[in-house]
């Protein structure tokens, strides 16, 4: 679900906020999107209600990040890359073994600072992990 819609109270709005900060401070040209999904019918019924979505425009491709939860807690972060005609580059995933796939994966650099990013998400939402 689109992360604007997910910020209906302060906690979830500063959390959100949070996210956008981390990728700023790792890339300070990034755009956002926190509403990247259309509010139509089709896409409602394929979205995860769950979820918080958001997009970013890096230096690698528009990056879809969808935050996975259960009952509060984070449980995954997916990452999906989009080139400018719509062909994924590549996919990321924090469940498994967090690997790089796709035709196109970002260099070592990028990888290292996006997984940074989730560590550090992963911080944000389940502090009692640590």
């Amino acid at each position: 679900m689109n992360a604007a819609e997910q910020a209906t109270n302060p906690e979830s709005a500063t959390k959100i906020a949070a996210i956008v900060n981390l990728f700023k401070q790792q890339f300070p040209d990034v755009k956002v999107n926190l509403k990247p999904w259309t509010n139509d019918s089709d896409t409602r019924e394929w979205v995860d209600p769950c979820s918080i979505d958001m997009g970013f425009n890096l230096p690698t491709g528009h990056t879809l990040i969808q935050l996975r939860m259960h009952e509060r807690r984070l449980i995954g972060i997916e990452a999906s890359c989009f080139g400018l005609f719509g062909n994924q580059r590549w996919r990321f995933s924090t469940v498994g073994e967090w690997k790089f796939l796709g035709a196109t994966p970002p260099p070592p650099g990028f990888q290292a600072k996006l997984k940074q990013i989730f560590h550090e998400i992963f911080t944000l939402f389940n502090p009692s992990d640590l």
